[in-house]
């Protein structure tokens, strides 16, 4: 979160590049900017806790994290008339011809052949030892693992919503009045199948189209009064032309719980990705920022604030993971700009 999300006095859409801001450093360094033992610590280092740049990065690195990592919304990079452009011509970019990697023109630098033995690539001397079990891990190595399938909601909020009739009913109406919003059974479509992941309010489930046989995703809600899904519905079914937002087949509302079907993310999250790799190249996140940019952009455009960019909603779908198949996957806290000062409260 932004410092002015966290201090609620009022955020814009350059609160997202923030975000973007915490992301590229965990790519490029492979941890977080500010994390604090518990909410509370981590919130006041948002607000007041001095960057801890580490010195491996390069210049144009540590230039690109320190300007998206201006706590004043107006001094950040991606906040003047020319938002996303201004971070495209940071020098961080300047070897990046946009116009080709935008087009899939430029040649990787290296593309090694296939070859039958998985080894093959790896030296003897690795190979021929004898394997052993890894040593234990450090305390903080598993820190995400915490924070998985984790949504915040006040408590008071969902107490108060379940206790309210009048927002139950006003989520049902908004529900039966999107258009594309199916209320035939979701099972006459589907077959339902294993669990992908968990969330505090939803279950994502692998699905199969009865007719076609082709395999998708769906968000599974089981009680929409504690946090409407409408809104995120709408979002996606109106901008489910945009190239690297996960787009959207059905979504049934089955009184109370809603479905919603989209594409299936094969090549899994990008915080995987991280892990696996423990941090990824500068070249590799300049590409994969390359797209996030764009996309936050073309969000930006249409006056919607995204509010959750983190490493477990950036998804491939497929298992090669290149850039190219990146998808931004929930929009759950997604939000039009309304107010007449521009500004979400």
């Amino acid at each position: 979160m932004s410092p002015e999300v966290v201090s609620r006095k009022g955020h814009s859409h350059v609160a997202d590049w923030w975000s973007f801001g915490v992301l590229a450093f965990e790519m490029i360094t492979g941890h977080l900017p500010f994390h604090g033992p518990n909410r509370k610590e981590t919130m006041n280092m948002i607000l007041k806790a001095k960057l801890a740049m580490p010195t491996y990065p390069s210049l144009e690195a540590q230039s690109l994290l320190r300007m998206l990592f201006k706590r004043n919304p107006a001094n950040r990079l991606g906040a003047g008339p020319d938002g996303f452009r201004n971070i495209q011509s940071h020098s961080f970019f300047e070897s990046i011809d946009w116009d080709k990697l935008y087009k899939k023109q430029i040649e990787p630098p290296f593309i090694p052949p296939i070859h039958s033995d998985f080894a093959h690539y790896f030296d003897k001397e690795f190979t021929c030892k004898t394997p052993t079990d890894s040593p234990g891990i450090p305390p903080s190595a598993d820190a995400h693992d915490s924070f998985q399938g984790f949504s915040y909601i006040a408590p008071e909020l969902i107490n108060a919503r379940q206790s309210d009739a009048t927002y139950s009913s006003h989520v049902e109406r908004r529900l039966r009045s999107i258009i594309g919003v199916k209320q035939t059974p979701f099972s006459d479509e589907y077959e339902l199948k294993e669990a992908l992941g968990h969330g505090k309010t939803s279950t994502c489930h692998r699905c199969i189209h009865r007719q076609t046989r082709e395999e998708y995703a769906v968000k599974v809600i089981k009680d929409p009064s504690i946090n409407d899904p409408s809104n995120e519905i709408e979002l996606l079914f109106r901008y489910n032309q945009l190239t690297h937002i996960i787009r959207i087949r059905d979504a049934f509302y089955n009184s109370p719980t809603v479905y919603i079907v989209t594409e299936l993310m094969r090549g899994g999250e990008l915080f995987d990705k991280i892990r696996q790799e423990k941090s990824l190249s500068e070249r590799e996140s300049a590409k994969i920022m390359f797209v996030i940019i764009k996309t936050i952009e073309q969000l930006h455009r249409n006056s919607i604030v995204h509010r959750d960019l983190q490493p477990r909603n950036i998804m491939y779908v497929d298992t090669n993971r290149q850039p190219s198949s990146l998808r931004i996957v929930d929009l759950g806290f997604a939000k039009q700009q309304r107010a007449e000062n521009g500004l979400l409260m």
